[in-house]
């Protein structure tokens, strides 16, 4: 019999110099439902990529001296790019496209020609606001405080020649669409884009830029390119072989079954994107579901901001799986979740460390303590069991319906709670039965004892299977430790309790998941953020030069001199100053205080030729007079002021005038 088939996509990421973990969410939690349904037996399909055209990235190119091509390239495929994050990430997407693909390019080309030999682009002029980072066009009544509704940043006239989609065309089929059928989840997203885009009235949208050049060429009218977000939307469809030779599965995957996509792209996704579907005549998808956002700080994560969370930093020290369980098990899929790393985590030590850990650990534990690490046979049954031993069997043998009912409404954060009220319960069974004393008497509670640990071995390979999509690689590690064989671990297998062989051997392996040192690892964190912030930095910054401008009559009253260091010391009490005593050609030797020790040691300094002001009236510094001023340099090095004494040649003689 044919598999199912079932089409996921993640939206095609914009390639920032900076992902953080807000980008993250979305990919692990279309990796999570694509491995559920893979486990489950279907024919999965799982699409992301990289949106890569429009004038932002022009822009950006140009500020960074490359061409937007080259810009690209190595934000998805250099190191810590689109793609190595997604590998860090274990995302399992089946394919990738970048939009500055050929074959995506040609099918996009076609797809505006047909849109405009239909009748549904035609010419005209755009005089309007336009947001450069949303890639946005918006009305004026739109606007919020004069700034983009979706990003809060500043808005800028747009006057140009461009064609246009006829979307008000669309208009009552669109609205239709939300109101009337499952299209757009969760349902609370429908109420926004009716109230604050289809009763308004739908415009007609703007698809072509002639203002830069970073784009999809309009084929039949140079100096267009192509709407960044006609180019983008059509991924999907693309992707899949649509208007191209590239790939031939689009009659096989689509419509697709889900776009996951933040709630700030909605309204392309739930307006713009059916009605160009409708506008070709191609069939559209069955869901879009909009995620909320992960808020640091109540604000959305954003580089401009500057209020990210590394994802590199937090796998590193916590673990890919760590970090994916707690995304997926903290936040509700469709709501906005409030980032900590205190909350991260606790989660880690809650239900990792606590919870699923400690049974793993304790479990096998007994079986190798007690039984030498295999239980006997006939030790699946137990002729008189007790509530507990039913009320555990009972919920297990129950949990993959009530978590099959969970993902399939994109409720993985539930589906997760379903799994861990199995964990406690199992631990709770722990305590109910209390193992450790009937291994008191093993001649008369053998059989009794290895019924126990049988079912909590069964306990955990059920919940193992069921955690598969979420922590992939911590899960290979249960199976090897319970014993659990390939066929032990399947979907099917998820539903059929006593499937685990009674003799199977266990391992006692590793922690799984090892308890942290809160304050420990804050403070890590709070360092290895730090190093991440200064390693970011340019690697050499200067001071500005000044723009106010000084005669020079003014300059030539400062008089420079070369001096020679005769002693140097660091001035009692402290920390910044070194006291000099320099020769300055007159006979007569002069003190001058600087704020240098950071960087100099006095040794250092003595018998060293620097050039120094000599008429600046005398100062008190810690009780100590000063006469002049030293020349440095001043620059910041990766965050770190750096400061070197101008030394000159040490056959100039003490007192010489620079000028």
């Amino acid at each position: 019999m044919e598999k199912k088939k079932f089409y996921i996509t993640t939206p095609i990421y914009y390639p920032s110099d900076k992902l953080h973990i807000g980008h993250t969410y979305c990919t692990v939690a279309t990796d999570a439902m694509a491995r559920y349904k893979r486990l489950a037996g279907y024919d999965v399909m799982f699409l992301t990529g990289t949106d890569e055209h429009g004038q932002k990235i022009e822009q950006k190119a140009n500020e960074a001296g490359v061409s937007p091509q080259a810009f690209v390239d190595r934000i998805v495929e250099g190191p810590q790019g689109v793609k190595d994050l997604w590998k860090l990430m274990n995302i399992s997407n089946d394919r990738f496209i970048r939009t500055t693909d050929d074959y995506h390019v040609a099918a996009v080309q076609r797809i505006f020609k047909k849109m405009y030999d239909n009748g549904d682009i035609y010419k005209g002029a755009y005089k309007g606001k336009y947001c450069t980072p949303c890639e946005s066009f918006w009305t004026e009544s739109q606007l919020v405080d004069g700034c983009c509704p979706d990003c809060g940043r500043p808005v800028v006239d747009a006057e140009e020649e461009a064609y246009f989609f006829r979307l008000s065309k669309y208009a009552d089929r669109i609205r239709d669409l939300l109101e009337n059928t499952d299209f757009l989840q969760p349902r609370s997203r429908v109420n926004e884009m009716v109230k604050n885009f289809i009763d308004p009235g739908l415009e007609d949208l703007c698809v072509s830029r002639t203002s830069f050049t970073w784009g999809i060429p309009v084929d039949f009218d140079p100096g267009h390119v192509v709407y960044v977000w006609v180019d983008a939307l059509f991924n999907y469809a693309t992707a899949m072989g649509y208007l191209n030779d590239k790939y031939d599965d689009y009659d096989h995957y689509w419509p697709a079954d889900y776009h996951f996509v933040g709630k700030e792209i909605v309204r392309f996704h739930s307006i713009i994107w059916p009605a160009m579907l409708m506008s070709v005549g191609e069939p559209l998808p069955k869901h879009v579901f909009g995620h909320g956002w992960l808020l640091l700080d109540g604000g959305k994560m954003s580089k401009s901001k500057g209020n990210v969370v590394d994802p590199y930093i937090l796998a590193e020290k916590f673990g890919v799986d760590a970090l994916r369980f707690f995304l997926m098990r903290t936040f509700p899929f469709g709501s906005d979740g409030n980032f900590s790393n205190e909350l991260l985590i606790q989660t880690i030590n809650t239900d990792l460390a606590n919870d699923l850990g400690n049974l793993v650990s304790r479990t096998t534990a007994m079986v190798g303590k007690y039984f030498g690490g295999t239980l006997p046979e006939s030790c699946r049954t137990w002729a008189a069991p007790e509530s507990f031993d039913t009320d555990l069997i009972s919920m297990v043998s129950a949990l993959r319906d009530t978590y099959e009912a969970q993902m399939e409404v994109c409720a993985p954060h539930n589906a997760l709670a379903e799994v861990f009220k199995v964990i406690q319960r199992a631990n709770k069974y722990i305590d109910e039965t209390a193992p450790w004393a009937l291994a008191k008497d093993m001649e008369a509670n053998s059989a009794r004892l290895a019924h126990v640990l049988y079912n909590l071995l069964e306990a955990t390979r059920i919940c193992g299977i069921l955690l598969i999509p979420f922590m992939p690689e911590s899960m290979e590690k249960l199976f090897r430790q319970i014993g659990a064989s390939p066929e032990a671990q399947t979907w099917d297998s998820a539903k059929a309790w006593g499937t685990l062989p009674e003799t199977t051997a266990v391992i006692k392996g590793e922690n799984l998941f090892p308890r942290i040192d809160m304050d420990k690892a804050l403070e890590e964190l709070e360092a290895a953020a730090e190093a991440a912030k200064k390693a970011a930095l340019p690697a050499i910054e200067v001071e500005p030069q000044l723009t106010e401008k000084v005669d020079f009559d003014t300059f030539c009253k400062s008089d420079f001199r070369a001096v020679k260091v005769k002693a140097c010391e660091n001035v009692k009490k402290s920390e910044k100053l070194l006291r000099f005593t320099l020769d300055d050609g007159t006979g007569t030797d002069r003190q001058i205080l600087s704020g240098i020790a950071k960087w100099y040691k006095p040794e250092d300094l003595v018998g060293k030729t620097l050039v120094a002001i000599v008429n600046l009236p005398p100062r008190k510094m810690m009780g100590l007079e000063s006469n002049g001023m030293l020349i440095s340099a001043v620059h910041t090095e990766k965050g770190e002021e750096k400061l070197n004494l101008i030394m000159v040649d040490d056959s100039i003689p003490a007192g010489a005038k620079l000028c």
